[in-house]
């Protein structure tokens, strides 16, 4: 594959996901903006006003489903192109004309919430008793009494939503429109460099001097932008910090918890225990890691090498569609099916092109498909990052399926569980088709410089660097580009002790990751990949009965609190348990990584 980046006309259209699933043409979209924005304004003069019974309220909120699903089907169309191309000036003014629009929705039903909060308290009791599909719905409106404001104010803070979008929209615009990076040079020779370049591919790349100076080079072009980076970071959390007292919280943290149902314990657990815990092994790996590949020190740019680069082969889209399905397998027909439309039906962007978006994510139509974006680099870690978005595709499949669009998405907390878990079933399949060590060790590795680094490492280290964010703010402080490097520094520091050199730049780590402006979720990906890991280990123990609590699961969709989800799975969330459990079982696989280790190449991070 040529490290060179195409722009989006020039992308096969093979590789791209197919938006004319949701509206065949774009004047579709357009026409059903205007009959929903009809439809908007006949609801608020039925109902504005006449939310004081029971039987109005949950008559009202099933009038705003099919609304609130055409708003949703718009927006989707709209905005998911713009991710494949912050570059086309016209993709991203339709999507600012359209957000407009929606917005515009929004506050014109903004008095729904505040209206039913209105009413007696006897009507609101009657209303979750007689309510079908929306009875969730109501009970989390309750809970929220105490916070929320009049529906004046309330519809003013709707109407300002896109306003206080605007840091994340500073953030993303800048990343994948403006940051320009030079070539670099290794060994004499010239190398492109771009996000997706650095990220999928440079981070990755067993030739040390390579790999070394695509990392300076990347944050030397990073620290350009740092100060303008840190503004827009300062201003999303200085806002989460007023709209959290303007709302009566006694702190941010309790403010941003309040949605994921999970209390501030359970936050702070996972974020303590894991680098308390967790830092030895990982430690233990980078130290193997160091010595696998010769390495005169190990630095913070070489963490992602393979154990093996040898073998690590490379895969095509097709071969791809093989190894998830066969991998997921154990989950059910239904779910096999869902696998073999996403190939066929192009729910995937595979390609890699100028102005897309980096990483990956999963978004759902509802009761309709999701599209899945990734940057294609031929690599094994792509499958796994096809299986993981596949995870959220299945989990809206099954709870779409079950569930209202009020109550078809679960907490925040466990949204991660149904992808990692995906990962864990693929490295599983992959274990059991072969006995030779060197096959085993790639696997192993792969599951743990992957599924567990990027979970356990990366965004927890991610969100322990938002904590100590969020406590500045919450003292009435404020955040810059030195603060935020320092803080980053001392986090990676106290991770990896003194079996890392944290080399200059990685401070600036800080800058990579738009998760900072989507409240506390860096911190879910490890929460998730607990409860996952337990179900995991479940169904390699009991079989089907463990896969059905795990469809069971799914299917429950935001019906339960994140405890109650994982008693569906036969895992107790309320204490430190299962985390300790999954901690131990990532040691053990570093430990039969350093026996295979030994064992194939007589090296043994002993020594």
């Amino acid at each position: 594959m040529s490290m060179e980046l195409c722009s989006r006309k020039d992308v096969p259209v093979e590789q791209t996901w197919d938006l004319s699933l949701i509206f065949a043409e774009e004047k579709l979209m357009w026409e059903e903006l205007e009959r929903t924005k009809a439809k908007v304004k006949a609801f608020a003069e039925t109902y504005a006003g006449h939310l004081d019974t029971s039987e109005q309220i949950v008559r009202c909120l099933k009038a705003m489903e099919p609304i609130l699903k055409s708003i949703s089907r718009i927006w989707s169309y709209s905005g998911l192109a713009v991710e494949t191309d912050y570059t086309d000036n016209a993709l991203r003014e339709r999507d600012e004309k359209v957000s407009d629009e929606i917005t515009h929705m929004y506050k014109d039903m903004a008095f729904v919430d505040s209206e039913i909060l209105l009413a007696p308290e006897k009507e609101l009791e009657a209303a979750v008793a007689i309510a079908d599909g929306c009875r969730v719905h109501i009970r989390d409106l309750i809970a929220k009494k105490a916070h929320m404001l009049s529906p004046e104010t309330e519809k003013t803070l709707t109407a300002l939503s896109r306003t206080m979008d605007v840091p994340y929209t500073v953030y993303n615009t800048m990343k994948l429109a403006d940051i320009a990076f030079d070539p670099f040079a290794a060994d004499g020779k010239e190398y492109p460099l771009g996000y997706s370049l650095f990220e999928d591919n440079y981070e990755y790349e067993s030739d040390t001097p390579v790999r070394r100076a695509a990392f300076r080079a990347f944050y030397d072009t990073l620290k350009k932008y740092r100060h303008t980076t840190a503004a827009a970071y300062n201003a999303c959390v200085t806002q989460e910090k007023t709209m959290s007292e303007l709302r009566g919280f006694g702190n941010v943290f309790d403010y941003l918890l309040m949605e994921q149902k999970v209390t501030r314990e359970m936050y702070d657990r996972q974020i303590d225990l894991i680098t308390e815990r967790l830092a030895p092994h990982m430690r233990r790996y980078a130290r193997l890691l160091g010595k696998i590949h010769g390495l005169d020190r190990m630095t913070f740019a070489d963490l992602k090498v393979p154990v093996d680069p040898e073998y690590d082969p490379r895969v095509t889209i097709e071969e791809s569609h093989r190894y998830v399905r066969d991998g997921l397998a154990v989950l059910g027909k239904d779910y096999a099916d869902m696998v073999d439309r996403a190939y066929r039906e192009r729910w995937i962007d595979f390609a890699r092109n100028i102005g897309k978006s980096t990483g990956g994510f999963c978004s759902d139509v509802y009761r309709q498909n999701s599209y899945i974006l990734l940057n294609w680099n031929d690599r094994m870690a792509d499958v796994f990052t096809i299986a993981h978005e596949l995870g959220h595709a299945g989990q809206s499949m099954y709870g779409d399926a079950a569930q209202s669009y009020y109550e078809n998405d679960p907490s925040m907390y466990l949204v991660e569980a149904p992808s990692t878990m995906n990962e864990l079933l693929l490295a599983n399949h992959l274990l059991h088709t072969k006995e030779d060590k060197r096959f085993r060790r790639w696997v192993l590795s792969s599951v743990v410089s992957n599924t567990y680094y990027h979970n356990f490492v990366t965004h927890l280290r991610e969100a322990w660097y938002q904590r100590e964010v969020y406590r500045i703010i919450d003292g009435g402080g404020s955040v810059n580009a030195d603060v935020l490097s320092d803080i980053f520094r001392r986090n990676l520091e106290l991770f990896w002790g003194d079996a890392v050199e944290i080399t200059e730049g990685a401070e600036l780590t800080w800058m990579r990751q738009p998760h900072y402006y989507m409240g506390l979720y860096s911190y879910t990906y490890s929460a998730g990949l607990t409860l996952a890991t337990q179900a995991m280990l479940r169904i390699e123990k009991e079989g089907e009965p463990a896969v059905q609590d795990w469809i069971r699961f799914l299917k429950a969709g935001g019906t339960e609190d994140p405890v109650g989800l994982g008693k569906i799975t036969g895992v107790d969330l309320t204490t430190d348990g299962p985390l300790n459990t999954t901690i131990d079982y990532i040691g053990s696989l570093i430990d039969s990584i350093c026996r295979l280790t030994e064992e194939i190449d007589g090296i043994s991070v002993e020594e």
